[in-house]
């Protein structure tokens, strides 16, 4: 116990480092992008959506198979969490969701999957992230979707419904449509 109090007592004179964490963009002076191989499965396609700042973000679309109309159902738009892309919707959800006759949108917000790194130390903030999945939906789908959000990206769909009808939130060039539903999955909290 002696030794534990000394060890203590030295430790607690020695002055706190500090270390600080940067992003290995800023280290590397480069576009880091997160990148994972993804094989598309049968039945799913790689679109682009081009957006108003000119970059292209990537999404994965599966048409719905089930026997009704498909207007019936509204479509389904996911947005994944940190470090993930479209993929991570397209290996078990897509397929589910499009075999109960919905089509489903899988969005790689910018830097993530294949979409395109914009210039600068970050891929982007909860507002532009928010603006550009806006956009994607504004743009896309036909009918009100249901907009899906895991982790970080239940965050995007709770910053999106603040805007959906507040003109204080909305800029001109994106308004953020009016949605058929919401699904937050182990979302970031407000």
């Amino acid at each position: 116990m002696a030794a534990l109090r000394t060890l203590i007592l030295t430790y607690s004179h020695n002055p706190p480092t500090r270390m600080t964490i940067m992003p290995r963009s800023i280290l590397t002076n480069s576009n880091y992008k997160m990148r994972v191989p993804y094989e598309l499965k049968q039945g799913q396609s790689r679109h682009f959506h081009k957006l108003p700042s000119g970059l292209n973000m990537e999404f994965i679309f599966q048409k719905g198979l089930d026997d009704k109309s498909s207007s019936e159902k509204p479509p389904l738009v996911f947005v994944h969490g940190s470090f993930h892309a479209a993929w991570c919707w397209a290996q078990h959800w897509l397929p589910f969701f499009s075999n109960h006759g919905f089509d489903s949108y899988a969005l790689s917000l910018l830097a993530q999957g294949e979409s395109d790194s914009p210039s600068g130390p970050v891929a982007g903030s909860l507002q532009t992230h928010t603006a550009d999945v806006a956009d994607f939906i504004q743009k896309e789908i036909q009918l009100p979707p249901v907009l899906l959000g895991h982790s970080f990206g239940g965050l995007i769909v709770q910053y999106y419904l603040a805007g959906v009808g507040n003109d204080k939130l909305q800029d001109k060039e994106c308004s953020h449509p009016y949605l058929a539903g919401s699904v937050l999955v182990c979302s970031v909290p407000p």
